[in-house]
């Protein structure tokens, strides 16, 4: 019997012992045989089914579980991407935050290291604030304001 419910449904008990048996045959017997059920083949090709409604069913449900499985894993490469592309992004900004700091601190120093003369004028007035700032805002001795 096949799976799809074809098969020895046109065949008699007594042809398949027949078939079955182990007894030895003569050529004769053999092609004899061998016509007789290519004959109940062709005849029974008309009876064969020709829809199987369970295996149509069957090969929808494994189409559907593996497009369903590639949906899922199209949605994780897209979440994928996009946290790549975010974490990118943060690792751009910091990078461009970092490299302004490091050039801001080389200008500074090369300014620092300079002998123009705007550069000294400027590093006499921060001089001057500094010691305007380290003098107290009251005299030595004098009444605190009440």
């Amino acid at each position: 019997m096949v799976s799809n419910g074809t098969g020895e449904r046109g065949w008699t008990n007594r042809q398949v012992s027949r078939i079955q048996s182990d007894s030895p045959k003569s050529e004769q017997e053999e092609r004899n045989e061998q016509a007789r059920v290519h004959r109940v083949g062709i005849e029974n090709r008309g009876k064969m089914k020709t829809k199987d409604s369970k295996r149509k069913w069957m090969w929808w449900f494994l189409g559907v579980v593996l497009a369903l499985q590639l949906y899922f894993v199209r949605e994780l490469v897209a979440a994928f991407a996009l946290f790549a592309l975010g974490f990118a992004a943060i690792a751009f900004v910091v990078m461009s935050l970092y490299m302004l700091q490091k050039v801001w601190e080389a200008g500074v120093q090369r300014v620092a290291d300079s002998q123009h003369p705007v550069v000294d004028m400027a590093r006499r007035g921060v001089n001057a604030v500094e010691d305007l700032a380290r003098r107290p805002l009251r005299r030595p001795g004098s009444a605190a304001a009440r």
